[in-house]
Parts: structure tokens; sequence; C-alpha cells
């Protein structure tokens, strides 16, 4: 038997081996359970870490799919032949022209807001959640979302067959809602903020034994979140950057994006160096900033209130776990409020044509207003990570940015309306100079 036919029989193993408490480390099987029965913590998956390296190498990783699946060693799926819609790989844009105006001489975006299939990083955790879901049996999935999760598992579960009920808050963007009910699913819209919606799918999964992806699910999910620390080592040149800027809901992306960093440093890809991780969050959902600020080292539940409405989680569940991860890397979590947001989302637009949503726009506000307080050195390699794409959120700038000029079909009439335009942007120039 040659060495890469052994390799391919080996692979068909699983490297993952069971989930494991993280307050207390007790064990249980691979199922559908997420919640550890004596400490009431989140459970997490564990994996064989010998087994992975010695089955992937730098080379083997890039003569995989163009997706998530590159890493599937690193996932928790036992199939050869997961779900794939082509998630992941998004690009790694060098900034400049943001770069410039905040002052920093090493930025990146890593723009998920062309995620496909639905334009979101969501895509990213549902297809692993959905792939664990078939080989656990489960024909009908669900989640508990505010918009951009609701649109990722309507997507993935019809191009999987898999039949779909899915719940939001009533209040969403009408975006978020059509670009779910396109996919044809059962919709259900409750007059509740998310962390309600989220306790009625508690119960409902409970009751009809459902596969919800961020609930009983959820440690399988959480770990689609890795890859997009995966493919930034990868993109990079197979190096960690120095510093990341991510946004904060659950906390969840967070921790996911700590722990791809540091499995790739386990095996052998990376070269082992701390990474300093600052997150986002709005003023009117900022628990774990609020936390973090007072030195705390628990959550205080808020009700939200503000226009991200895709990170407005008052409950986080990783919330504690986000906060450590800030404190052990010396980051640095900030919240911003929805006038600093929506000049974020018109910053990138203007600078680097990335239309984002209000996540991040909370990104992109949270990294100037670390440049500006001087906890971000210009030097550093600097990755701000967009999870979302503008056209879902678009109220949120609606009365904010310009209107068409609208003119006859004639020479003279443009012409008139091109003076105007110029004769506007001298004055805009001057009260910004003042």
């Amino acid at each position: 038997m040659t060495q890469a036919t052994d390799k391919k029989t080996k692979s068909k193993a699983p490297t993952f081996t069971k989930l494991v408490s993280k307050e207390g480390g007790t064990e249980y099987p691979l199922k559908a359970i997420h919640i550890c029965e004596e400490t009431f913590a989140p459970l997490e998956v564990a994996y064989d870490y010998d087994v992975i390296r010695e089955r992937v190498s730098r080379e083997s990783i890039a003569k995989g799919p163009n997706s998530i699946w590159r890493y599937r060693e690193f996932l928790p799926v036992e199939s050869e032949n997961p779900i794939d819609v082509g998630t992941g790989m998004t690009p790694l844009v060098k900034s400049h022209r943001l770069a410039r105006r905040l002052g920093l001489k090493n930025l990146y975006i890593k723009n998920d807001a062309v995620n496909m299939p639905t334009l979101s990083f969501k895509d990213r955790v549902v297809s692993v959640a959905l792939t664990r879901a078939r080989e656990l049996g489960f024909t009908t999935v669900s989640c508990a979302s505010t918009g951009n999760l609701a649109n990722s598992v309507a997507a993935i579960a019809a191009h999987a067959g898999l039949d779909c009920c899915v719940f939001i808050p009533s209040d969403l963007e009408a975006g978020k809602i059509l670009g779910t009910l396109i996919y044809n699913p059962t919709l259900m819209a409750v007059k509740g903020n998310y962390d309600q919606v989220n306790r009625l799918c508690s119960e409902v999964g409970n009751t009809y034994k459902w596969g919800f992806v961020n609930i009983n699910l959820r440690p399988y999910y959480s770990e689609g979140s890795k890859t997009l620390g995966f493919e930034v080592a990868e993109q990079l040149g197979w190096q960690l950057p120095d510093h990341i800027v991510a946004p904060l809901a659950s906390g969840s992306l967070y921790t996911k994006i700590y722990k791809g960093f540091q499995e790739f440093i386990k095996v052998g890809l990376v070269d082992d160096k701390q990474v300093r991780f600052s997150g986002a969050q709005a003023e009117g959902c900022s628990p774990i900033a609020t936390a973090f600020k007072e030195g705390r080292d628990f959550i205080d539940p808020v009700k939200p209130n503000t226009i991200a409405k895709s990170i407005a989680i008052g409950n986080p569940a990783d919330g504690m776990y986000a906060l450590d991860v800030a404190k052990k890397t010396n980051g640095n979590i900030e919240s911003v409020t929805d006038a600093e947001i929506i000049e974020g989302m018109k910053l990138l637009a203007e600078t680097e044509g990335i239309f984002t949503e209000t996540a991040g726009g909370t990104t992109i506000a949270v990294l100037k207003k670390l440049v500006e307080n001087k906890k971000i050195d210009p030097e550093e390699v600097t990755v701000a990570y967009i999870t979302g794409n503008g056209l879902k959120t678009q109220e949120a700038v609606q009365g904010y940015i310009g209107e068409p000029l609208i003119i006859e079909p004639k020479l003279d009439s443009f012409e008139r309306a091109l003076e105007r335009s110029r004769t506007l942007e001298r004055l805009e120039w001057q009260q910004v100079l003042v």
C-alpha cells in the first residue's frame, strides 16, 4: 500500500472524539447535546490533534476544495461528502485607502459580505451544522436567528433537501425576511427580542426533537467559525496576524477564531504567536463591552436597543469566554453608538468599496476608535472581520447618504446638475477643514 493510499484510508475515521464541558471538563458522547448536566456550561468539541498532525499539511490543505471543507479534518463531521455550497475562502483584502485614512500601515479586511450562498459568515457554521444534523439523523432543521442565520439555514437546508422551520424577531429588516422566505421554509416571526426567541426555540426543540443549529447542535455549529481563523492564516502566507477586530454577539465567533489560530499552532501549520483580540459591540447592546470596561468576569444581561440587530444579543452565551480571550491576549472590547455604526458603514464603502451591514459598521467604527485611542499600533498586521452584506440592512443608512440627481435627457441639464454637485462637494470639504 502506498503512503498516499494509506493516508486516504486513515482519513475516513473522524478526528473529533467527544464533547467536553467548558467548565470542569466532564465528557459527553458525540450526540445532539449542548449543555453540561453538572455545571450548565456549554459543551465543546474535542479532537485528536496527533491524528490531525499526521494527516494535514500546508500542501494537503492547499490541494483541497476552494471552500471551508479544505479544513475538514479540523471540523466535527464524519462524512467524506459534507454539504458544500462553496462557502468560505472569501477575500482577504489589503486595505489602502481606509488604512491611510486611519493611519495604519498593515490593515486587512476579511470580507465575508460576499460569502456563499447568503452573504454572511453564518454560511460557514450552518454548512457544518447541517452536515452533522444529517449524520445524526435529523430531517427537520431550525434555528433562532437575528436574520443572517435564518437566511443561511433556509438556503442550505433547501440545497440539502431538509425540512426547515426558522424563528426570528418580528421586527427584523425587510431584506433579511425576504432573504429567508425565498427558500420557502416555515418562518416564525416572534413578537419579542432575540433572547425571547431563543427561549421559545429551546422549548420547541425539547418538544419536537428537531435539529436546532444554535441550540442542541451548537457544539458542532460553532466550530464552523474557526474557518475564519484558518483562512486568514493561510491567506497571510501561513502566518498569524498581530491583531484582529471582530464583532461580538453571542461571543462564539470571536472565541472560535481564537481556537482556530491555536489549532493551527498546535499541529505545526503556523508558528506560535500571540494575536491580540479586540471585540466590537453596539452601545445599545453591549453587555460584553460593559463587563470588560468594568473589569468583571461575568455578564449582566441587557435589553437590546440598536440598529445593529444582527449582533443584538442581550444575554450572550459565550460572553464570559470572549472576555477571557480579550484579557489574556491583551486585547480590548469597545462599543460605539448607532451614529458611529452608520459612519463606519459609510467609511468602509467610500474607501474600500465594501458595503457591509450594521455588524460590519460596528467593527469599522470600533477599529477607528481603537486607533484614535492608541490601542492599535500602526505597524501591527491588523485584520478587521466583516461578517455580513449591507444589502440586508439598507434601512440603516437611508436618509444618511446622498440621493440621485434628477435631470432631463439633455446635455445642459446634466452640466447644471454636475456644477451643483461639485459646489456641494466643495462646501462639504470646507466644513471638514473648519
